[in-house]
């Protein structure tokens, strides 16, 4: 582990376009660095670091190694785990924030023990869920992840598909930016973003693909022409 230090770092501009949520077990033995480098290579402009089995050592010694992949070229999110986000930090790894499910950690205190340079992300797809956000103070999250748009074996126990309909929906509603997830291609892109997606979030469409570079292009592609 690096030498500790006090100092936090910068704020990151917040650029959701292409998001990469990344899965041990479809990286598979290419591993999971080796899948972000290239698709970082490939435009990839978030990555966020989802392990639910490893335990906080684990976690943490691959977040180093993530995060010296990563090396400022797109922001680095922690999945769920503030614990590690703050462990991260104070040994001065650069790890830019959180994503938060609605059972993780309050992101009132992700907020308050990050600080406001941080960015922090929620998982929000119904009402319930943005009249919640609202009530929260201004600042408190930048962006909300919505979905699922079409059922997926990534995450068994997701939220009830709501489609590209249902995403409009809560995009229409929503305060903040929202990043689409949940099954999506590369050929969903375009209607995403007719439906106010400020991103699409990906795991499987790059952590699975035989050339994870070549798929994050695609993703970026589509996205610059939508």
């Amino acid at each position: 582990m690096r030498d500790r230090l006090t100092a936090a770092p910068a704020r990151t501009a917040l650029h959701l376009s292409v998001y990469l949520v990344t899965d041990a077990v479809r990286c598979g033995a290419r591993g999971v660095e080796s899948v972000v480098a290239d698709a970082i290579d490939g435009g990839v402009s978030v990555v966020q670091l989802r392990d639910k089995t490893a335990d906080a050592s684990a976690f943490l010694r691959q977040l180093e190694r993530l995060s010296s992949v990563v090396d400022g070229r797109a922001a680095l999110l922690v999945n769920d785990r503030l614990d590690i986000a703050l462990a991260a930090r104070a040994y001065g790894l650069p790890v830019d924030g959180v994503h938060l499910g609605q059972g993780d950690a309050a992101v009132s205190v992700a907020r308050d023990r990050l600080g406001p340079e941080a960015i922090v992300g929620l998982t929000a797809s119904s009402e319930p869920h943005l009249a919640a956000v609202r009530r929260m103070p201004r600042g408190t999250v930048d962006y909300l992840g919505v979905g699922v748009i079409r059922a997926t074996s990534t995450k068994p126990d997701h939220a009830p598909v709501i489609g590209v309909a249902g995403f409009a929906r809560i995009a229409a509603a929503a305060e903040l930016p929202c990043v689409a997830i949940g099954g999506i291609t590369h050929a969903d892109v375009p209607a995403l973003r007719k439906a106010r997606a400020a991103g699409v979030a990906v795991v499987s469409a790059v952590c699975g693909a035989t050339d994870p570079r070549g798929a994050a292009a695609r993703f970026a592609a589509a996205w610059r022409s939508g």
